[in-house]
């Protein structure tokens, strides 16, 4: 593999690098990154990146970064010139930015894709593993499965259906073998820079803030460890199959009351506790969210193997040895 890895100086993108390089000893990877949220430091954890002058030709081989936005178009078809295969991170996440700026939302990911797809056209690159959501499905019934006809309530919703739209269409017209992956709510050691509610709640507990919730707490939603996420990525970008989409999640449902009693529970086993408060819900939000993850195992072969409550415990320690 030489893997084009965009947002990946992140908490999902460091994670699927070590992987890569750990497990499947993978040794010539590219990272575009703004820096947005993670951090060169935060890269260099996971190998010896060389950082590149985004200005010269970037090296074919090894481990590379360069600092740059998907919105450059020149830029992301200049990345794509010495690649085999892309997994396309870097995104605008959440519901709350995307309604505050969605113009912003939409600039990164509905221009960010169609730039790299278009830099993989003009470099004869024919595999992407593209970072969606379960938004685009939005206030449907679930479980949320492939075929549930869209109905996003938000920008950020709105915009990753695009994409979706994007990487079919390319598949269709030019034959790029995409694969969109709708990610349940991800969590797990690494995420120290993320807003969602695992990584929020820890860490408000251990600097002694009071962790909000928005919403009476019933709302339910599908956690997934990113461990588990991480392989279904891999496993994606080495399937021989294209113009797919899956729901990658845990399965289950569970309501965000029953994920602050875990965390809370974890939290006690090295002595922080935490307190909670409720406020308005947020716009854009959805009541229920869970995930089918049926056809994810019949065409991938991939099912998620970790527990919620491991899962927690595992993040929880993550963030207890950073203090």
């Amino acid at each position: 593999m030489n893997v084009l890895v965009t947002g990946g100086c992140g908490f999902i993108g460091t994670s699927l690098i070590q992987s890569l390089i750990k497990d499947y000893g993978v040794s010539d990877i590219c990272v575009l990154d703004n820096l947005s949220e993670g951090s060169f430091e935060d890269l260099q954890e996971v190998g010896c990146f060389v950082r590149c002058d985004a200005n010269l030709d970037i090296p074919k081989s090894g481990l590379r970064f360069v600092e740059g936005d998907i919105r450059d178009h020149g830029l992301v078809e200049k990345c794509c010139r010495a690649v085999g295969e892309v997994v396309h991170l870097a995104a605008n996440t959440g519901v709350a930015p995307s309604v505050e700026n969605p113009r912003m939302d939409m600039e990164s990911n509905v221009i960010g894709v169609l730039n790299l797809l278009e830099g993989m056209r003009a470099n004869a690159v024919n595999k992407l593993v593209f970072a969606s959501s379960g938004a685009p499905a939005g206030a449907v019934e679930p479980p949320i499965h492939e075929e549930i006809a869209p109905h996003p309530v938000s920008p950020y919703g709105a915009s990753k259906l695009a994409g979706e739209g994007y990487c079919s269409a390319y598949y269709h017209s030019f034959g790029i073998n995409t694969v969109a992956l709708r990610f349940g709510n991800v969590f797990g050691p690494r995420s120290k820079n993320k807003s969602s509610v695992i990584a929020k709640f820890i860490r408000q507990a251990l600097n002694g803030q009071v962790c909000e919730v928005y919403g009476d707490g019933a709302q339910t939603r599908d956690f997934i460890y990113i461990d588990d996420l991480v392989r279904a990525i891999i496993m994606a970008l080495k399937a021989p199959l294209g113009g797919e989409v899956f729901q990658i999640a845990s399965g289950g449902e569970l309501s965000v009351s029953e994920a602050i009693d875990e965390v809370s529970s974890a939290l006690a086993k090295f002595g922080f506790s935490m307190e909670v408060v409720k406020s308005s819900p947020r716009v854009g939000d959805v009541r229920r969210n869970y995930s089918d993850t049926s056809k994810a195992a019949r065409m991938l072969g991939w099912q998620p193997e970790v527990p919620f409550a491991l899962g927690v415990e595992k993040t929880v320690k993550y963030f207890v040895d950073r203090l």
